[in-house]
């Protein structure tokens, strides 16, 4: 029995950071070709890895690709998997359209799970001046024009939400987004 092939995105958390947990690209996409992915596509050595597979289920995807990881490079990285329709949602939710031009200060956290008992009060007060954010479902938006190294809310994202989370830029997003689009994912 043939299921239909989807699309998927892997975002990888805390990878090639540092000189620790190094993933190298070209290794991972012959790794996951070997668990029987195809179309595999990389967008920088952050973790961007873009996908297809006739398996559906997201937690036996991700559990596979951690397993193999673990075996052959010694760690089990932190991995977040979206479906091609999940990350068009959340481009489409993005309730801070007006700073797209500034690619660079607007940040979406895609998180493992929803929060349960979101933080807000704490959230807003280590909010800098400028600085908005927005959670719609599992994705954390966050508009920080001064940038999110400087951004004391940035760093304590986790904390406040109660899970974990890994970010992009909203630069990195419309790659993404520009590589499902070229492996004809509707």
């Amino acid at each position: 029995m043939n299921f239909p092939v989807k699309t998927f995105i892997a975002l990888f958390r805390g990878i090639n950071v540092g000189g620790k947990n190094i993933l190298p690209m070209k290794a991972l996409v012959h790794m996951l070709q070997e668990i029987g992915l195809s179309n595999i596509r990389t967008y920088i050595q952050s973790g961007n890895v873009v996908f297809q597979s006739d398996r559906s289920d997201k937690p036996e995807l991700l559990d596979k690709i951690g397993i193999q990881i673990k075996n052959r490079f010694g760690f089990r990285p932190q991995i977040v998997l979206l479906s091609a329709g999940e990350l068009r949602e959340a481009i489409r939710l993005n309730p801070y359209q007006d700073s797209v031009s500034d690619p660079k200060s607007l940040h979406l956290y895609f998180l493992n799970a929803r929060p349960v008992n979101p933080d807000f009060e704490l959230l807003e007060s280590m909010t800098s001046k400028g600085e908005r954010f927005r959670l719609i479902g599992p994705v954390f938006y966050l508009h920080a024009p001064d940038g999110v190294g400087r951004s004391k809310l940035a760093a304590n994202i986790e904390k406040g939400l109660g899970v974990p989370a890994t970010a992009r830029n909203w630069r990195t997003i419309t790659q993404i987004n520009a590589m499902i689009t070229g492996s004809g994912e509707k």
